[in-house]
This record gives C-alpha cells, structure tokens and sequence, in this order.
C-alpha cells in the first residue's frame, strides 16, 4: 500500500508528506491505530481528541474499552465509557420497561405516548372528582427507580434519544418536569367553587411518536378561494350569455375603468326635514 512497488497507486501523500486512508480519520489517529496493531495498545497522546479516536475505532471495529486504551484525559475516556454504558443499559430499559407501554398505547389507536417515569418510592392519589388539570390522565407511568437514575444525567438522556432515533422514532423528547402525586389542599373559592392544589415531584418524562408528522391528517385539505365579485348569478357560475351577440356584463371593477368618476353615480343623500 505504502511502498514504491505498488501498482494502483491509490495512496498518495497531502503536502505534508502524511497519508489519508479514511475520511475523517488524520495522521495523528491513525500512528495511534498502526501502534495498537503493533503493540495490542491505543495511546492516545495529548492534544489528541478521544471523541475521534472512539470514531476510528468503530469505523475500523477495533474494541474501544479501558483494556485497549490509555491516555493522559481520563475525564474524556471515562466520558465514552460512560455512553457505551449508558446505551447498553438504556437497551435493556427499553426492552422491558418503554416498549410495553408504547405497545399498549398503538393498541388503543394512540400514535404517540408520553412516559413518566415515577421511583419504586412513589404514589398517585388523586382526587376523582378533582383531577389536575393539566392533562396528566393521559401520560403513562412507569415506576422504575433504576430508570429514574438513569435519566438523572443529560448526557444519559441524549444516549437515550439518539438510541430512539435509531429506532425509527419520531418527535423525540426526553427531560424532566413536574408531576402531581397528591391532594395537599382544598382551597375555597367566591361562589362555592374549591380549588385543590397537588403536591408536585420532580420527574423524568420520555415524549416520543412513531408516525412521521405529529399532529398532522393525511386527508385532503380543501382550501378556500377568494373569487372576484360577480354582478349576477349566471356569471358566478360560470355560465356564458346565450345570444351570440351579447356582450357579458362587466364587473363592478371593469365599470370603474370604463366611467370617469364624474360619471359615476352618486349617492343619494336624505334628510328629513322638520316643520314648525
């Protein structure tokens, strides 16, 4: 590939004398590639990115593990370890926990499903006759504490999302809000009316849909047009003079072209007069 012999000559060295065998993949990561395939090692050398090296490493299916790889940054190694954790995780969450509930949403015609994810710890008891009115009785609840660990981090959230996104999912959102668990109090308003206020927790939520366009019908959108104003029946509908030699009656426009303005017809003005 590099010698002097080779034939196709499909390597060729940039201006400084460095091959490009991938895309994406530079001088300084590939001298760390050709050393782990020397020494079974990957030191990565400072001022070399571990993101880009995680990178070569998929691409050319070298194992990317704390056995194979050394380097100065433990923060950004400790970092890709992490997502590879978090996807291996979030995998089996999914499985057992996200996609039982998404199913049970399809079956009842839903295209979509809003997960919150409650501790172990965690009860719902809402008053029947007044529920919070915010629409919570539609959201699913899945009481995981793991889960709710999990999704803790940011950094888990956005494994979780991309994983989703490879699963064909659509209009993905993942984050943490309030919900309400149970009846604090009952506030009476003017008139009779009580209020009650919920006790709120801080939670995970998973908002996710599996059609490709949230919110919008596939039937035919009828769209009204504006027409110009006609003068009578016949010609808003279209329909010709029968005489060959008559001429259609123009249009309350067309009449403004034709006359001057001192021609045209003034209104009558009426007054009544009062007698003494």
């Amino acid at each position: 590939m590099f010698g002097p012999g080779r034939q196709h000559n499909f390597t060729r060295p940039n201006t400084k004398g460095e091959y490009e065998i991938a895309e994406g993949i530079g001088a300084s990561i590939f001298r760390v590639v050709l050393d782990y395939y020397r020494g079974g090692v990957l030191r990565c050398p400072e001022g070399v990115s571990v993101a880009e090296l995680r990178e070569a490493c998929d691409y050319l299916c070298i194992n990317f593990d704390y056995s194979t790889v050394r380097c100065q940054d433990l923060s950004a190694l400790l970092h890709e370890l992490s997502n590879d954790g978090a996807r291996r995780q979030f995998e089996s969450f999914l499985e057992e926990l996200v996609v039982p509930v998404m199913v049970s949403s399809a079956q009842e015609g839903e295209r979509e499903c809003h997960i919150v994810v409650l501790t172990d710890e965690d009860s719902v008891d809402w008053d029947h006759d007044n529920p919070p009115p915010m629409g919570e009785e539609y959201s699913q609840i899945v009481y995981s504490t793991k889960l709710y660990r999990f999704f803790k981090y940011i950094e888990n959230r956005d494994v979780a999302k991309a994983l989703l996104k490879e699963r064909g999912m659509k209009n993905i959102r993942i984050g943490i809000e309030g919900y309400p668990t149970c009846k604090e109090k009952v506030k009476r308003r003017p008139g009779g009316k009580s209020e009650v206020i919920y006790n709120y927790v801080q939670r995970p939520f998973i908002q996710l849909s599996w059609e490709k366009e949230e919110g919008k019908s596939r039937h035919v959108d009828f769209q009204c047009v504006r027409s110009k104003s006609v003068p009578n029946l016949m010609a808003s509908l279209g329909e010709r003079p029968t005489r060959p030699t008559a001429t259609p009656t123009p249009q309350v426009d067309e009449l403004d072209r034709l006359i001057g303005p001192e021609l045209r017809p003034q209104p009558l003005l009426s007054a009544n007069i009062k007698h003494n």
